[in-house]
């Protein structure tokens, strides 16, 4: 009894007894510091219960045991993993592969309004080489800091990165070159062709830049998801050439004049922006995202368990090779594709005056509408049916390596028209049309493929990393492609032959 009327001993009597030295030797240092928190000197501090089976060798982590840091709304999701209702976090995922190839679309779409409006010499009055290879200019302007900013996305590896951070600088920056671009439209550059054609270069670099941060990415983001949500990704990027194929027609249809469609045509670009980055942070807000942040920030929670005292560094180049054939088939399907579309392609000149595409809009339906349109039904049929299997998915991709030699030898034309030597043995405009088909069907479908065979190639806590790697060699391979564009010109403007 007197140990239980010692629990209800005032703290002024507690304290006077220890200062006294009363009973002092009764009281631990413990005891003395509990007391002058307000707790009982007698009630030792419980440890928390752990409900752990009997059998096991070693107990879980506190955190575990007692729930710590799990709300009701995990613990339901855990139990009762969510959908993705109305395919919302699919539809925000097409929509950002339709904003990761915006600004490129944009730029090699509008060839007509750079070459044969501001670049031409009916708008400059002088005659300028600038227009020759504007396509090829382009190309490397924008594919050099895309690759360079792409790989050091990649290769920079600091703990605790923010997604949010990359992706809404990088949508903010595009948004401003856009504008920019907005404002050049507008403004009469006759008198300075030389500083237009500049400052259209710079942007695109710039604009590039900040895309090779935010493409990158968009496609680690998609690989936490299930296996259709990089796939997703990958038709909205096939979706972005068709959709801007549409829209480039459409405003040479219902504009008076190339700066009218010019500033229609760029607005439109401006506006799918903003709604990307209007859509990024409504993934937040959706369950079915939250549920798989949740479970890949529970595999990289373990993965850092299991690897206290190694490296904490991800191991890239064991990734990397356990992805190296899904990364080489994604690197040569947009090597091929590149080569050919639209450095060449948009040279290819109608053979028939019978055809019954008129002249005016043969290059915007036959090459951009064309290809963008069987490319984005690649992406779509590489879900519903994805055939050929991991193994067996280079043999095709190697062989579109003869689209190249094919589409030389249709009615290509390189500027300056009629310098061509080499003869034309395609005059067929049907011929040169289905073969369009099959190019972009092939480029949509086998690059969908090695994209979502690629995070699956590796373990769970690595698909991020895997997912980013195969957007790194989509890159190049687009690079390494334009790069080969400045090689068909030379040949057949260089070599004659007599059938």
């Amino acid at each position: 009894m007197r140990l239980l009327d010692k629990r209800f001993v005032s703290r002024e009597e507690t304290l006077r007894r220890l200062q006294g030295g009363e009973d002092g030797r009764r009281f631990s240092e413990d005891h003395a510091a509990a007391a002058a928190l307000n707790e009982s000197p007698v009630v030792q501090r419980q440890q928390p219960v752990k409900l752990t089976p009997s059998w096991e060798d070693s107990n879980l982590p506190d955190e575990e045991l007692n729930f710590r840091g799990v709300t009701m709304e995990v613990a339901e999701m855990e139990i009762n993993p969510p959908k993705d209702r109305y395919n919302l976090v699919y539809w925000i995922f097409l929509l950002h592969g339709i904003g990761t190839l915006m600004p490129w679309n944009m730029f090699i779409t509008a060839k007509e309004y750079f070459v044969d409006y501001k670049l031409s010499e009916e708008y400059t009055g002088e005659k300028t080489a600038l227009a020759s290879n504007f396509l090829a200019y382009v190309g490397l302007t924008a594919q050099i800091p895309n690759v360079i900013f792409n790989w050091a996305n990649i290769l920079w590896e600091g703990k605790g990165q923010n997604l949010t951070t990359r992706v809404v600088y990088s949508l903010v920056f595009e948004v401003f070159i856009f504008i920019l671009t907005v404002v050049l439209a507008m403004v009469n550059t006759s008198t300075w062709p030389e500083a237009f054609f500049f400052v259209t270069m710079g942007s695109v670099a710039a604009l590039n830049m900040a895309n090779g941060i935010y493409q990158n990415t968009v496609y680690g983001m998609a690989a936490k998801l299930p296996f259709k949500y990089t796939g997703a990704v990958v038709l909205g990027s096939n979706i972005s050439g068709t959709f801007t194929s549409i829209v480039s027609i459409v405003s040479l249809l219902i504009a008076p004049d190339a700066r009218t469609s010019a500033i229609y045509y760029f607005i439109t670009a401006l506006f799918i922006l903003l709604v990307c980055f209007d859509t990024y942070f409504a993934l937040p807000l959706n369950r079915f995202y939250r549920y798989h942040e949740m479970v890949n920030e529970k595999e990289q929670q373990a993965l850092r368990r299991a690897q206290i005292g190694q490296t904490s560094s991800a191991p890239l180049w064991p990734i990397f090779k356990k992805c190296m054939p899904q990364l080489f088939n994604i690197f040569f399907v947009f090597f091929v594709t590149l080569a050919i579309f639209p450095a060449v392609h948009a040279d290819i000149k109608q053979s028939s005056p019978d055809f019954f595409i008129s002249e005016k809009f043969f290059t915007e339906i036959t090459c951009f509408l064309t290809f963008n349109m069987f490319a984005m039904i690649g992406s779509m049929t590489a879900s519903w049916f994805p055939w050929p299997g991991p193994k067996y998915l280079v043999v095709p991709v190697v062989l579109r390596v003869f689209f190249i030699p094919f589409f030389m030898v249709c009615n290509y034309q390189p500027l300056p028209i009629n310098s061509r030597l080499f003869p034309v043995f395609i005059n067929n405009d049907w011929a040169y049309w289905i073969a369009s088909m099959l190019l972009g069907w092939t480029s949509g479908h086998f690059s969908a493929l090695g994209m979502m065979y690629c995070p699956r190639m590796v373990e769970p806590q690595h698909a991020v990393r895997a997912g980013m790697l195969g957007a790194g060699f989509l890159i190049t391979g687009i690079f390494c492609g334009i790069l080969f564009t400045m090689l068909p010109p030379i040949f057949v403007k260089s070599i004659s032959w007599t059938v």
